[in-house]
């Protein structure tokens, strides 16, 4: 939808244009004539026959063809407007500044519908309403500042919010972030985020395209159009970070399972972004930080050497990045570490991390550089490097920016004097290097991207799943919370082991389904929901006498409609489930049971199909991996198995949409075998 005359125009044209540069119509041709827009520019202003030295006219008549059209007045005039800019000067791109439209009211939002329909029918193309505007290297088509230097070295920014636009690049330009476009989309009547993307990836050009892009997103419209087209970006060489806001649950939902409870939009967007391999941030200063990192040569291994000459600086750094996975290794080359030590003064450190004292040199921080490329078991390096105040420190920075691009290894500057040295810093940027003032913040940004897996694009059907059988079970089974031996025919089909049950009716049928499956066993009320808060569920019963004592008791339970007799599994409680979002499709969760689901809430979600590679991210990721795994002598789970679950749900329900929610909560895992104890699915068709 996006144009080369939105991009590109030759021709603009200010409808509500101004001298008065308080004003958006003023500010936008003030803005479009300090950066130098090449081409005709022309204001619409009925009282103005110039606006700041460009010609004004009184109407869109009196012009002649206008590639795009900006408008800054009230939302009642630009229908109208926009229907005369089309027809008469074939006007094939528009952005409106204005507000007041879907987003004050239905009337608003119908005026929004009039004016897509005008544009589409004349092919042309639409950003806002309620935005900043657009910046590319060819104009400079907002309202507002600061307008950074575009390059094609910078970073492509898509915003949904015109303001946290403004305040975005606020936040990125004094770490030295560049950008090569910025495109507000406002209320995205027409083209919004994933519009804009798609755009990036399909005119992407290896080499001259930018490779960063960045999102701030209050709605996702189109999943599918963003995971594609994130994800192809990224295949291409692309890095893409993403701040989704308005994510958590404003209401209650009425939950009847844990995964109810869970699962959210918030959820989904989790699952949207890890699978497209997009970095999730959650603030301003985060966005940025990991855009800097983007802006470094990629880190290719966990090991990081910290080189500093502030003590405190490093700790902090160490333990962020550690917290987060990464590695700061003991340096082990004995007579590397003696050489270099022998470059430097008196005291100074050659352990990790690298400290050089408060008097180290630009000469020394350039030994230290090489030794960390070359002779040090390291995969990159973060040095800090501040000052007292009490003499420049240029030459360091000089060297530091030389080191960043010839070393292969990555490095990432710390500079926090803002302030003693803030001539020295503002050099050090002009020379197109990104700073990282804050050493906590670039631990946690460095530790997020290396943390997000990258995107998966191939297809693996778990084997052995019959999607045909699947869709019979599910056109015969009626709406709502299913019996168990739908469940079990579901399971069964999908290849994810259970435990052996049986359902009873009467007493005689219990007690030869409990010698069937061998004592002892579980017995379990079948109708009520939820079994163990009605004292529905009896473990570890040994005999026959137990089971017919067992049984009465459990049919006096109200609601009830029979009694499940169910192997007695022992192991580690997992959790497993899903269910349904809209656009989203189905968002699975994993995790461990009982406690860790229900109050601490350690979950990882995917979105359906998941591959054994996702499925494996999803669990790694988890805190309780470490138990998982065993820990301190105690057992662990089998891994393998438990991926290989997760995948044959999420391809369960692939080829079972009418499922919208599935509970399975215990597993019970060992070593050897994973066993699904208890489960809920609710069908809708």
């Amino acid at each position: 939808m996006i144009n080369e005359k939105l991009l590109k125009p030759n021709s603009i044209v200010v409808v509500g244009a101004s001298n008065n540069i308080a004003k958006p119509g003023g500010k936008i041709i003030k803005n479009l004539l300090d950066h130098h827009f090449a081409g005709d520019l022309f204001a619409i202003n009925p009282n103005e026959s110039k606006i700041q030295g460009i010609p004004a006219f009184p109407d869109v008549a009196e012009l002649p063809e206008i590639d795009l059209a900006i408008l800054a007045v009230p939302a009642k005039y630009c229908l109208q407007t926009i229907t005369d800019l089309a027809e008469q000067n074939n006007t094939k791109a528009f952005i409106i500044i204005s507000a007041g439209f879907g987003e004050t009211s239905d009337a608003g939002k119908e005026l929004e519908q009039q004016i897509v329909k005008v544009v589409e029918k004349h092919d042309a193309c639409l950003i806002g309403p309620n935005c900043i505007g657009v910046m590319t290297p060819w104009h400079a088509s907002v309202f507002t500042t600061p307008i950074p230097e575009l390059t094609s070295e910078g970073c492509d920014f898509i915003s949904g919010s015109g303001a946290t636009a403004v305040f975005i690049m606020e936040s990125g330009i004094p770490k030295g972030l560049r950008f090569a476009s910025v495109f507000s989309v406002g209320n995205s009547a027409h083209i919004g985020v994933e519009d804009v993307l798609a755009y990036l990836d399909e005119h992407y050009v290896d080499g001259e395209s930018p490779r960063v892009k960045l999102l701030y997103i209050e709605n996702i419209n189109n999943p599918d159009k963003l995971l594609y087209h994130a994800t192809s970006l990224i295949k291409k060489g692309c890095r893409i970070a993403a701040i989704k806001a308005g994510s958590s649950s404003a209401g209650s939902r009425a939950a009847s399972s844990h995964t109810g409870a869970l699962t959210s939009s918030d959820a989904a967007v989790e699952a949207l972004f890890r699978k497209a391999g997009i970095v999730r941030c959650y603030g301003r200063e985060e966005l940025t930080t990991v855009a800097s990192v983007f802006m470094c040569k990629e880190l290719q291994g966990e090991k990081l050497a910290i080189i500093t000459h502030a003590g405190g600086p490093g700790v902090m750094l160490t333990d962020a990045l550690e917290d987060g996975g990464l590695k700061i290794p003991e340096i082990a080359d004995s007579e590397a570490k003696s050489a270099l030590l022998q470059k430097l003064f008196p005291g100074s450190s050659v352990e990790n991390p690298i400290d050089f004292l408060a008097t180290g040199t630009a000469e020394q921080l350039g030994h230290i550089i090489d030794a960390c490329e070359n002779d040090f078991d390291v995969d990159g390096m973060a040095v800090i490097f501040g000052s007292p105040g009490l003499f420049p420190i240029g030459d360091v920075y000089d060297v530091l920016s030389e080191k960043m691009k010839v070393c292969k290894k990555p490095i990432y500057p710390i500079l926090p004097s803002l302030i003693n040295v803030k001539d020295d810093v503002a050099h050090f940027l002009s020379r197109g290097n990104v700073n990282f003032p804050d050493e906590v913040l670039l631990g946690r940004a460095l530790t997020k991207v290396m943390n997000t897996p990258q995107p998966v694009t191939e297809t693996e059907v778990a084997h052995g799943i019959d999607p045909e059988a699947v869709k019979a079970v599910i056109a015969e089974a009626k709406d709502g919370y299913q019996p168990p031996e739908v469940i079990h025919n579901l399971f069964d089909l999908a290849g994810i082991p259970r435990v052996k049950e049986m359902v009873a009716k009467s007493e005689s049928e219990a007690v030869l389904a409990a010698m069937n499956i061998g004592f002892p066993v579980v017995m379990k009320v079948v109708g009520p929901v939820h079994k163990t808060e009605v004292g529905g569920v009896i473990l570890n019963v040994r005999n026959v006498t137990q089971v017919r004592k067992e049984f009465h008791h459990l049919f006096q339970i109200e609601g009830t409609e029979g009694v499940l007799i169910a192997q007695m599994a022992a192991g580690t409680e997992l959790f497993l489930g899903a269910t349904y979002e809209e656009t989203f499709g189905h968002v699975v969760l994993c995790g461990m049971g009982g406690i860790y689901v229900e109050v601490m809430k350690d979950v990882a979600s995917g979105l359906a199909p998941l591959t054994h590679s996702e499925a494996r991210s999803m669990v790694t990721s988890l805190k309780s991996y470490k138990i998982l795994k065993g820990f301190r002598k105690q057992a662990g789970v089998n891994i393998d198995k438990y991926v290989d679950i997760i995948v044959r749900l999420s391809w369960l329900l692939r080829f079972a949409t009418e499922i919208k929610e599935i509970d399975i909560n215990p597993l019970l895992g060992n070593e050897k075998e994973i066993l699904a104890v208890d489960a809920r699915i609710r069908i809708e068709h």
